[in-house]
């Protein structure tokens, strides 16, 4: 199967392809925007790839300066460094390149741009925060793994730099004007990597379509993200040359982020307390905890698994067949299948309990979960 440069608009115009990176400079070009600044990560900034865009950029007409200062689990004290950079140069726009991290600071160096105070000011339902009115420069997004979806995102996830508990920051204002998701960026991800993103993407549908509320059209984007996850993550891991697999794993993460505006739930709760505590990579960390986190709502919505069940087409269809799959699956894709296997502190589960708690997330979870049934199921994980 043939896989064509495709546009879309949902709402964020999409292109969509094997090489379309190279068409990013015309756009610029189109919006009379010369100047962007480049927010991507130290990893994605020494590879061959980058250096040539890069040089294709200037080539095309483009004069672009890089920040680079970005780690896993971005902190605030890079985004106001990606201010400075963005100021310094004179930057008329912003490309963000690479995973969730490179592109939630992008967004947060747009917002600050022109909304003056402290980032935090304008964290998600903080009483009496920030209202986000001002305008937001133009900026779009190459993303180079197929994880987070932050490419269609509307939020931004940054850490406080102390206690590095994750801040989301929200507003549609942030969209990318444009997306640029070219495949081909993602054929040198080693298998762990494909294996950590792709099972952030397969977790954002799953628990999108499991989120409290009636959204039937983010619940029928998120079965099918559920279906090419199940289908082809497993070949991309296998064979990371193979393009269509890498094309439906970038496919599968736009629509888990696309989705998840109806909500996330307790396995990102769970996620978020491992990546403070621990600084487990995000997609690991839901990973690990998914099977455990995700047996405590089978009870109350079997229904739902039943659907999940068929659209991966196992039989027999019942949420406890799902949950024995997933953990052959994780053990297939060389996730650990505990934490005891991450060389986790037991003794910090109580720590871990009671951040996850207060993570947001679990709010829209069709079961509610106290801070006791978190120690269980940190407990069960080990």
């Amino acid at each position: 199967m043939n896989i064509p440069k495709t546009k879309f608009s949902f709402p964020t115009t999409i292109f969509f392809g094997p090489g379309v990176r190279h068409d990013l400079a015309e756009s610029f070009l189109k919006e009379n925007l010369k100047k962007p600044l480049i927010v991507t990560d130290k990893g994605i900034a020494s590879l061959p790839f980058f250096k040539e865009f890069i040089d294709q950029l200037k080539t095309q007409g483009l004069n672009v300066t890089i920040f680079s200062d970005i780690s896993g689990n971005p902190v605030k004290s890079q985004v106001l460094k990606g201010v400075e950079a963005y100021r310094s140069h004179h930057a008329d726009s912003l490309i963000g390149i690479g995973g969730g991290a490179a592109l939630d600071v992008t967004k947060a160096i747009a917002l600050l741009i022109h909304h003056p105070g402290d980032l935090f000011d304008y964290e998600d339902e903080k009483p009496g925060a920030r209202p986000i009115l001002g305008p937001i420069p133009f900026w779009v997004a190459l993303p180079t793994t197929s994880g987070t979806g932050s490419e269609v995102g509307r939020s931004t996830v940054i850490s406080d730099d102390k206690t590095h508990i994750k801040k989301i920051i929200f507003s549609p204002l942030l969209l990318a004007k444009q997306v640029f998701a070219d495949p081909e960026l993602t054929l040198a991800l080693p298998a762990s990597i494909t294996a950590a993103t792709g099972m952030d993407a397969f977790t954002h549908c799953v628990e999108a379509y499991l989120a409290k509320g009636y959204h039937p059209i983010c619940d029928g984007i998120a079965l099918e993200g559920i279906r090419l996850s199940s289908q082809y993550l497993k070949k991309a891991v296998d064979n990371p040359k193979d393009l269509q697999a890498r094309a439906q794993m970038m496919m599968a993460s736009m629509m888990g982020a696309i989705a998840f505006q109806k909500g996330l739930g307790l396995t990102h709760s769970c996620a978020h307390a491992l990546s403070t505590v621990a600084d487990l990579h995000h997609g690991l960390a839901n990973g690990v905890m998914i099977d455990f986190a995700l047996a405590f709502n089978v009870p109350v919505v079997p229904e739902r698994f039943e659907k999940i069940a068929e659209a991966i087409g196992i039989k027999p269809q019942t949420g406890e067949a799902f949950i024995s799959w997933l953990r052959n699956w994780k053990k297939d894709l060389g996730i650990p299948a505990n934490l005891k296997e991450t060389k986790f502190n037991r003794d910090l589960i109580p720590k871990l309990s009671a951040l996850a708690f207060q993570d947001s997330c679990h709010g829209n979870n069709p079961r509610i979960c106290k801070e006791k049934d978190f120690e269980q199921i940190f407990r069960e994980a080990f």
